[in-house]
Formats: C-alpha cells, sequence, structure tokens
C-alpha cells in the first residue's frame, strides 16, 4: 500500500513538472464594435494571418538617451494580410439596437468556437470603451481582445 502511495505521488510530480515547462504560443483575436450614433460606425473582428516577431520593433537603451536602434520603419511594421469579419454597430437611427448586439454575439460565440475546434484556448479577455464624450462628439467604440494560448509542437 505504501509503495502505491509513493507511485501516486511520484507520477503526481512529474505531472506538476511537465506541465510547468509546458511553452505554448499565443493569438489574439479583437472586436471592435461602434458606439457611433446611426449606425454609421464600423464594426468588426479583426485576426492577422502572418506572424509577426516584435523584435523588428524593439530598441535598445544602453544610458540615459543613447539607442542601440534597430532600422524598421514604422510603416515595415504593417501587416496586410488579416481577417476582418463583419459585425453590426450597437447603434441605429433610433439607438441602441439590440438585435445587433445579439447577432454580435452569435457572431463572436462562433469565432470563439472555431478557434477552440483549432485547439486553442481562451486565456484571458480585455476590454475597454472609449465613448462619446458629449453633445458633438459622436465618436466611440467597445474593443475587446481575446488572447488564446495552445501549447507549442
Amino acid at each position: 500500500m505504501k509503495r502505491q502511495i509513493l507511485l501516486w505521488a511520484v507520477a503526481f510530480l512529474f505531472t506538476l513538472n511537465m506541465a510547468a515547462q509546458t511553452a505554448y504560443e499565443y493569438k489574439i483575436i479583437t472586436t471592435v464594435e461602434s458606439i457611433v450614433p446611426m449606425g454609421i460606425g464600423r464594426s468588426r473582428i479583426v485576426e492577422h494571418n502572418v506572424p509577426m516577431d516584435y523584435k523588428l520593433a524593439t530598441n535598445t537603451r544602453e544610458k540615459a538617451n543613447h539607442f542601440k536602434n534597430n532600422k524598421t520603419k514604422r510603416k515595415g511594421l504593417k501587416i496586410s494580410s488579416f481577417n476582418e469579419t463583419k459585425l453590426l454597430n450597437f447603434y441605429t437611427m433610433v439607438g441602441i439596437n439590440f438585435q445587433n448586439i445579439a447577432s454580435n454575439d452569435a457572431l463572436i460565440s462562433s469565432k470563439l468556437t472555431d478557434m477552440s475546434r483549432e485547439g486553442w484556448r481562451l486565456f484571458t479577455v480585455a476590454s475597454g470603451v472609449e465613448s462619446d464624450a458629449g453633445k458633438g462628439d459622436g465618436k466611440g467604440i467597445f474593443i475587446t481582445r481575446y488572447i488564446f494560448r495552445r501549447p507549442l509542437k
């Protein structure tokens, strides 16, 4: 009996050690939903198609005002291959459109389900709002970032 308990404990510790060593790849899906009156804004699910290396945009500071500058221009950081899924706007001419919100929820749920089928697991969600600042503004977005991860193969 003691031997069996010891074996289970060793197996458990080995499993914990394996889980701690897992490396992941991450993918971010962003939804942008317009909060512009009269439905004139654009709402989308945005997903990049090509990998990007953050090191292309990174500079190194060695002293207070001395940089080892990489030569990549901002224009060189833009990707031109991405998926853009149409969503409906929160507002129409008569105000908030709950049917549009429900439709967006169905589209976003479909995307999240598809990501799960591809082996991605939802890791965290971050959202923010830039809303109408009063008379004459008429602008705003509701942005949500869905961060997925899956073990590297």
